[in-house]
């Protein structure tokens, strides 16, 4: 069994990265962060507060895996609750033992899984034997993630988009619970100057040796 932990940024490439890394391993993937977004819509479509601990919390035990196929996770919207509910420890306590399971033992029997979040590889899997930690400087990031809505046919302006990203940074860095940092034994890979081909080759050299070992085990 290999658990690859890939931690980072909003729009650094994380989630791109971890889904091409299942796809060639053939690796159960988890996008982390959906779980969040989840809880997040789950308290704003009943009319709540994602800063509402006790709200949020409720939203977390209750949450159905269908509904993180819901494309409205999509939505920056969803985005913006994630990042506070995440910074809720009751919510967090909440779905910690969902992604250990899935780590611990990965959907229709696969020989391992990537999970890409915040807190992988320093909370959910300490033990993963490959962690990367995917960054990007916050204007490349906010770059990305402009055109990507714009290619979406979403309305976007830049100056917002780079704001709203500033602020999830601070809170993910910053929060009490699990704040975001690479983990001691985490590759960092800075995606800054590199493109998505560029990045998975990268990402490839280090986690290979870590799969091999899991291989031979």
């Amino acid at each position: 069994m290999t658990i690859i932990a890939i931690d980072g940024p909003a729009a650094s490439g994380k989630g791109t990265l971890a889904r091409r890394l299942a796809a060639h391993y053939g690796f159960a993937y988890l996008d982390t962060g959906k779980l969040y977004r989840a809880v997040g819509m789950r308290v704003l479509r009943a009319g709540g507060d994602p800063e509402d601990e006790d709200a949020a919390a409720d939203a977390a035990r209750a949450l159905d895996p269908i509904e993180l196929d819901d494309e409205a996770l999509s939505r920056d919207e969803a985005a913006q609750a994630a990042s506070k509910v995440a910074a809720l420890p009751d919510v967090r306590a909440a779905l910690v033992e969902f992604q250990r399971g899935f780590a611990a033992s990965p959907p229709e029997g696969k020989a391992g899984a990537v999970l890409d979040g915040r807190d992988i590889g320093t909370v959910i899997c300490p033990d993963a034997p490959a962690k990367l930690f995917v960054t990007a400087d916050v204007e490349v990031r906010a770059d990305r993630r402009h055109k990507e809505l714009l290619n979406r046919g979403i309305a976007s302006i830049y100056a917002r988009v780079l704001e709203e990203l500033k602020e999830r940074d601070a809170r993910d860095t910053d929060r009490a619970t699990a704040p975001m940092r690479p983990a001691d034994d985490a590759h960092v890979l800075d995606t800054s100057e590199m493109d998505a081909d560029a990045a998975f080759e990268a990402a490839l050299d280090i986690v290979e040796p870590a799969v091999a070992a899991g291989r031979d085990a």
